[in-house]
């Protein structure tokens, strides 16, 4: 260690940072002595020359990384001289001046090795710097590597903007090309300097293609009409019947007869039309919009208008934002098909041209704006401002106007009423035909669900409750059964109704033999139904609920899309079941897709434990179908039933909706199979071919619900089937034309039947009791046919029945009575209108109507009570 320490101390590591070719400052000699050279030996050793062979390379040429930090290392070199080249080291610079004035202050004690106390923190100082070193480098060769990488891909886009500039000037060099953009550059000149379409101008495309979809929309809902060929009907009169003369007379009566209809559906379509243009601040563009989207609503509605009789509202959207829109479009009949492409073509048209006016336009902006600079200046200010407020105003106006153009009273609906408008919105088809499609859409924007009837109150209703428990406990006394013993399956058959009850129409064999049977043995009669041609949803809405559409406002024409999704708990009759066993208390099944009607959500709020469809997540297990047929067949549907029916594990409320006949009906059966029916000579072929399919699916419903029950009665636990058509379907055109069929066209057939395992076997009520009804006393006539104890809501609907026997909302003129928003039928099927009814028939509609509306609007004061509940 003396040795050395004797020794100049020299690490290179400790001048690696030092930049290359930098020399240290010299430092004058405080200490040490100074000893001539004593040999050659020594005088190689410490020679210049030497020297700078041996630290050269190290002091003045060694390239290194330059580092943040200095260390300033020096040598140290004792007092006693032991270097005999201390001054040519000196001079070069290599000793600090600080170590030579320390070492006069080092004693020979000093110089031993460090104690143990210091060896750690020399380690651990060399360790770090160690890893510091380490660091640098990693973190160096990184960045070189980063660096070579940026600069190969730059080098590689380089060369590829290189070629394609290659490329392109090779391209603009043809003089083919070099024509074109000689062509272009002169016609830039006068391209710039095209007109901007004025305001007058653009006020004419507005009045033209809003009054155009206005005649358009209004075409849609007429149909043409037919005559027999006894009839003598002279050429004025069939020209003003036709669908053309219809339209005519539509347009002209704001002369002939101060009705301004038309104006009113102009109005709520320009404001439509003026809400886009504000909002998208394009004339153009909000043209092709407003275009395409009033002519598809004019095809949708047309085709609606001739399968369902019903134009579209509002609610239908919620098909849509269900993700139906696909499947909607797999009803559109093959007669149709030929108008969905003249439209589609239409349309092309109308976007060909707007974009070719919103080019050739120079005004971009229908109304000047800067949102980039909205305040550079007052021209900027005031053109943001006015496009902002324009755009909030227009919508704010169209908002309400249609928002309040169904509410009597209200500034639209006062205004339409001096132009003529007459709302009939419970026929919304009549409406749209006497008012226009534009104004009945609008008029179901905001549908009021109820009016408010005369005396509701929490003190009536609770009387209400009071009364009719008593009625049920009177009832109750001489009944022995629980509905919640059995299992009652509530099945809605798609357009089920007896097709030879149509006059001038007759076939060569039954087509429901087997049902027609059933019904003889059975409790059974006739349904007056709400619906024709559509409105499933609304006949099992008063089936599961009790409730009548025809205490309802005009405007509530789909409680499943208007009212129930905005309902907290809603109820319906599965809830027997439910409040006894939970949810395995009641299941539903239908065999389509379960957004349709919003059945998942409203089935949901209702409390059905599952709903089995098509794309549920425990979808139906048997989907076969017939022939051709789209749909799943009634023998399907009926096989998921008898599965779950196996597996219960107690008695259960069924909620069954087949498919198998719903429209349209093209030739999906086997030649041989379809049945052939007789028509009078001026039937239209489309009519009798599509009411020859329809009749062909009843007799396979009729095959497949007798094996059901057959199965059924096998089965030893009581079984309950209440069984229903919803409607006709819409394909009997002649008699749609004839008052005096109305009636028929809103009759479809029911029964109530039980297996052999239940004490309610081979009941079958009295035709006075039975002969007719309505949806909505199902359940009620089904715990009759139990003889099963009822809950206060079951009373109040079985003294209704008894004094009223069927309620709907059908239009009639038979018996020559203007029936008005309901029609209520007399136990022999006559017609009666609420002022000519007894005492007691008046207390008990104005009772029902108070339930239904707490139920529906108030402040359901019943759920508060056992109203609903079964002892």
């Amino acid at each position: 260690m003396l040795k050395d320490a004797t020794m100049p101390i020299f690490s290179p590591d400790r001048h690696a940072h030092v930049p290359s070719y930098v020399k240290l400052t010299k430092q004058p000699i405080a200490g040490g002595t100074y000893r001539p050279l004593a040999n050659d030996e020594d005088s190689n050793a410490c020679a210049p020359s030497a020297l700078s062979g041996h630290h050269g390379s190290k002091l003045y040429t060694q390239k290194s990384a330059i580092h943040a930090t200095s260390d300033n290392t020096s040598i140290f070199i004792s007092g006693a001289g032991t270097l005999p080249c201390l001054p040519e080291m000196v001079s070069s610079g290599s000793v600090s001046k600080d170590v030579i004035d320390n070492n006069n202050q080092i004693t020979p004690s000093k110089l031993q090795p460090q104690q143990p106390t210091e060896q750690p923190l020399n380690e651990a100082v060399s360790v770090c710097k160690k890893a510091a070193h380490t660091t640098a480098k990693t973190l160096s060769a990184a960045g070189h590597a980063v660096a070579k990488a940026a600069k190969t891909t730059g080098h590689a886009i380089h060369v590829a903007v290189t070629a394609v500039k290659t490329a392109w000037h090779t391209f603009t060099n043809f003089k083919a090309v070099q024509l074109i953009i000689k062509f272009f550059r002169k016609a830039y000149g006068p391209w710039k300097k095209r007109m901007r379409f004025s305001y007058a101008f653009y006020a004419i495309v507005f009045t033209l293609l809003t009054s155009a979809e206005v005649i358009f929309l209004q075409w849609g809902v007429y149909s043409e009409p037919t005559y027999d060929k006894g009839d003598e009907v002279d050429q004025t009169t069939k020209i003003l019947n036709s669908v053309a003369g219809q339209v005519t007379k539509f347009v002209s009566q704001m002369w002939l007869e101060q009705k301004s209809l038309f104006l009113v559906n102009f109005v709520g379509l320009g404001l439509i039309y003026l809400a886009l243009i504000f909002v998208t601040n394009r004339f153009w563009i909000a043209t092709l919009l407003f275009g395409t989207a009033i002519t598809a609503f004019g095809v949708a509605n047309s085709i609606k208008i001739q399968l369902r009789n019903e134009p579209i509202i509002p609610a239908d959207f919620t098909f849509i934002s269900g993700g139906d829109a696909g499947n909607i479009a797999s009803f559109i009949p093959d007669n149709s098909q030929q108008f969905v492409e003249n439209a589609v073509t239409v349309v092309i048209w109308i976007i060909a041209i707007c974009l070719l006016l919103f080019l050739l336009d120079r005004r971009k902006c229908f109304i000047y704006c800067s949102w980039r600079k909205p305040f550079a200046s007052a021209k900027n200010t005031v053109g943001t401002f006015s496009r902002a407020l324009a755009a909030v105003v227009s919508v704010v106006i169209l908002a309400s106007y249609a928002t309040n153009l169904g509410t009597g009273g209200s500034w639209s609906n006062m205004w339409a009423a001096k132009q003529g408008y007459t709302p009939t919105l419970f026929d919304a088809a009549e409406d749209a035909r006497n008012n226009g499609p534009a104004t009945t859409f609008l008029s179901l924007t905001k549908a009021p669900t109820m009016d408010k009837p005369e005396g509701y109150s929490k003190q009536k209703m609770q009387a209400i409750s009071k009364k009719y428990s008593k009625l049920a406990n009177s009832i109750n006394k001489s009944r022995t059964q629980q509905l919640t013993d059995s299992t009652a399956i509530m099945i809605l058959s798609e357009t089920f109704a007896d097709p030879t009850r149509l006059p001038d129409i007759t076939f060569d064999e039954d087509p429901i033999p087997n049902i027609r049977n059933i019904m003889g043995t059975t409790t059974s009669g006739t349904m007056l139904s709400p619906g024709y041609g559509g409105g499933t949803a609304n006949i099992e809405y008063q089936a599961l609920t009790g409730l009548s559409l025809a205490n309802f406002s005009d405007s509530m024409i789909v409680p499943y899309q208007q009212l129930v999704p905005t309902q907290s708990n809603p109820y319906s009759f599965n809830q027997i079941w439910t409040q006894k066993y939970g949810e395995s208390g009641s299941e539903a099944v239908h065999p389509y897709y379960q957004s349709m009607y919003l059945r998942n959500t409203n089935y949901k709020k209702f409390g059905f434990s599952h709903l089995y469809s098509l794309d549920s997540a425990t979808p139906v297990e048997h989907t076969e179908k017939i022939g051709e047929s789209p749909y799943v067949s009634d023998s399907s549907t009926y096989q998921d039933v008898l599965d779950l029916i196996k597996n219960q594990k107690n008695p259960e409320f069924l909620q069954v909706v087949t498919m198998q006949n719903h429209m349209p009906y093209s030739n999906y059966y086997e030649a041989e199979d379809v049945l052939q029916s007789s028509v009078t000579d001026d039937t239209p072929d489309d009519e009798h071919s599509a009411i020859n399919v329809f009749s062909t699916g009843l007799k396979y419903t009729d095959q497949a619900t007798l094996d059901f029950l057959s199965q059924l009665n096998q089965i030893n636990k009581p079984i309950t089937v209440i069984f229903y058509g919803d409607h006709l379907p819409g394909i009997y055109l002649k008699e749609e034309q004839n008052p005096d069929d109305s009636f028929l066209l809103h009759e479809t057939d029911y029964f109530i039947w039980s297996n052999d395992a239940s004490p309610s076997a081979n009941v079958k009520l009295d035709d006075s009791e039975a002969a007719f009804s309505s949806s909505n006393y199902f359940m009620s006539s089904a715990a009759e046919h139990m003889n099963a104890k009822i809950s206060p809501y079951l009373a109040l609907l079985t003294k209704l029945h008894e004094e009223i026997p069927a309620i709907s909302r059908v239009i009639s003129n038979r018996g020559g009575i203007g029936l008005g928003t309901a029609t209520y039928l007399q136990s022999d099927g006559t017609v009666t209108d609420s002022t000519s009814m007894s005492k007691t028939q008046k207390q008990l509609l104005a009772d029902y109507k108070l339930v239904q509306y707490d139920q529906t609007s108030g402040k359901n004061y019943l759920k508060e009570s056992d109203f609903m509940s079964v002892d």
